[in-house]
């Protein structure tokens, strides 16, 4: 493989071996640091990203498995840091350490992406990362706030 397709740009990994995961690619290849690194087994969700779409686990895909796939990454989810989502983090003051919320951001992108008018059990289901300090109340009125955005 030679080039991946990472916010929008062709990106050289020639250099990279095959099994390296995506997350390691994107931060010490790529410079692309927004994407987290938590727990490394796929159960936080620290390090989630998009790949065609769909949140994906970064620490445990490989970029041999990437393929043609797009992937957006934080720093691709809006220029500015003006995607809804984002807005609605803000708004909410989400954020107590902040460590995983970008992969919650990217977690909620997608959910909203392919359901945007979930209900309580959908964001329960849906928003399924980690959050250390409890900010989990916050995280579902964000996501709420979102949703109406997005409509």
């Amino acid at each position: 493989m030679a080039t991946i397709n990472v916010n929008g740009q062709q990106r050289d990994v020639s250099d990279v071996p095959p099994a390296t995961p995506l997350l390691w690619v994107l931060r010490d290849h790529l410079g692309l640091t927004g994407t987290k690194y938590g727990c490394g087994v796929s159960e936080c969700g620290a390090c989630t990203i998009h790949v065609d779409g769909e949140a994906v686990q970064s620490c445990v895909t490989a970029i041999s498995d990437i393929g043609e796939g797009k992937i957006v990454t934080i720093e691709g989810l809006s220029a500015n840091g003006d995607h809804p989502v984002q807005q609605a983090w803000k708004e909410h003051n989400v954020p107590q350490c902040g460590y995983c919320q970008v992969g919650q951001m990217m977690t909620c992108a997608a959910m909203l992406a392919a359901n945007p008018d979930p209900t309580d059990d959908d964001i329960s289901e849906g928003m399924w990362n980690i959050c250390r300090c409890g900010t989990y109340n916050r995280i579902r009125d964000a996501v709420k706030t979102a949703a109406k955005e997005m409509k």
